[in-house]
């Protein structure tokens, strides 16, 4: 049996690696190829090309890649030729993959979307093309699941695959009353996110420790290329010398689990934030441009998949804008996690939050007591095991120890 996959950014292929574990888990005699990173190659699927390497958002930086996106489908197509794959799974990336599957659908080749791409919130309109292209989509969201199965597209709920990994620690962060509150800065898993965020981020950093002298700051950076980039802009501040931020590669998991609170860009880490326990202020900056743009197309309250676990309306109409908020309005009070989707500068609010929680006991005890009631619904493991089994049962492969247990039923 052989199945293709393809994952396009580090999150994603962190996921697929879990899921080919799965698989194999249950057919050892399963052979795994595609378009992957890492990850994916360590859990033993044979790569097509890296397309991690290509992770992009924004409309212009697609279409400055767009040779590239090409040149891999064209590859990827070729290997559905000459070692036809029993079934095409595809995990987030929308734009590059429905170009994939539509080149899978048209040699017959069943698709399967691990991770969706989060249409619901921004392009509704995708649905038709996504019951056209797709056979079986395996939501991450119990919203998404209700949204897809409303729409006439086959969904299976198996969770999110972050909690997969993502134990709660079993030692209690350092809080107020703790030796040093540690306060872990998250700029990123892009290079344009590091580039918009990072200023902002290390100047909350700043105004924390001026209200929290004895804080502690770890900045958790996705490799070694974007560690050595805030490590550059550390060393040309005095005011961030003086902050004596640890700078890491790889570790964002391990420092998650020892935080008392966390300034994070948003994305998927957001659930392995919740998941720890670790109140988050989210920022994420975009030029004046690109906000009135998205305010046109997104349906999603929050862009901070914790809120919208945790909201009661997270789909809705859109609330369009022709003129950018140039300053950085207040947070919305029912975020769970306080979020700047912002054209400005939100460090100043974003600081205010954390300082909140390290200097009030109370404060840091209530955003906890939100987070556990959103933890306890959601965070459980299990997503990569249910999105292995359903995989198997899309392909028409059963696993033979599975079968054996049938039989001996």
């Amino acid at each position: 049996m052989r199945i293709f996959l393809s994952a396009g950014e580090p999150s994603g292929d962190h996921h697929a690696a879990l899921l080919v574990r799965e698989l194999r888990a249950r057919r050892p005699d399963i052979e795994c190829v595609g378009l992957g990173g890492p990850c994916l190659e360590a859990a033993g699927c044979r790569l097509v090309a890296d397309l991690t390497r290509l992770a992009v958002m924004w409309f212009l930086r697609v279409v400055l890649s767009i040779h590239r996106f090409v040149d891999l489908a064209r590859r990827a197509e070729r290997s559905f030729l000459d070692e036809r794959p029993d079934v095409c799974v595809l995990v987030d990336f929308p734009g590059f993959h429905w170009w994939l599957a539509w080149r899978a659908k048209r040699h017959g080749i069943p698709v399967v979307f691990y991770c969706p791409p989060q249409i619901w919130a921004w392009a509704s309109w995708r649905a038709a093309k996504m019951r056209r292209l797709v056979d079986h989509v395996l939501s991450a969201l119990p919203f998404e699941h209700d949204w897809f199965q409303a729409r006439g597209i086959t969904s299976t709920l198996v969770g999110h695959p972050v909690f997969d990994e993502c134990e709660r620690s079993g030692a209690a962060p350092d809080g107020p009353g703790g030796a040093r509150p540690h306060v872990l800065l998250l700029p990123g898993s892009r290079g344009q996110e590091l580039d918009a965020n990072l200023g902002s981020i290390l100047a909350a950093a700043v105004a924390v420790r001026r209200q929290v002298p004895e804080a502690r700051f770890s900045l958790a950076a996705l490799h070694e290329r974007h560690a050595a980039r805030a490590r550059a802009a550390i060393a040309g501040s005095d005011e961030l010398r003086a902050l004596g931020i640890d700078v890491s590669a790889g570790q964002a998991r391990e420092l998650i689990a020892t935080a008392t609170a966390a300034i994070a860009v948003s994305g998927s880490v957001s659930l392995e934030l919740l998941a720890a326990r670790v109140p988050t202020v989210i920022v994420y900056r975009i030029g004046g441009f690109d906000y009135v743009v998205q305010s046109f197309f997104r349906h999603a309250r929050f862009i901070t998949l914790v809120n919208l676990l945790a909201s009661r309306e997270p789909i809705g109409p859109v609330q369009p804008t022709l003129v950018p908020p140039w300053g950085v309005p207040p947070a919305d009070p029912e975020a769970v996690y306080p979020e700047y989707l912002a054209v400005g500068d939100p460090a100043d609010r974003a600081a205010g939050h954390v300082i909140e929680w390290l200097r009030d006991p109370v404060a840091l005890a209530r955003a906890r007591s939100r987070i556990e009631a959103v933890a306890a619904r959601v965070a459980h493991p299990g997503s990569a095991a249910r999105a292995a089994a359903a995989v198997l049962v899309i392909s028409g492969a059963a696993a033979p120890v599975e079968a054996a247990a049938r039989r001996a039923a």
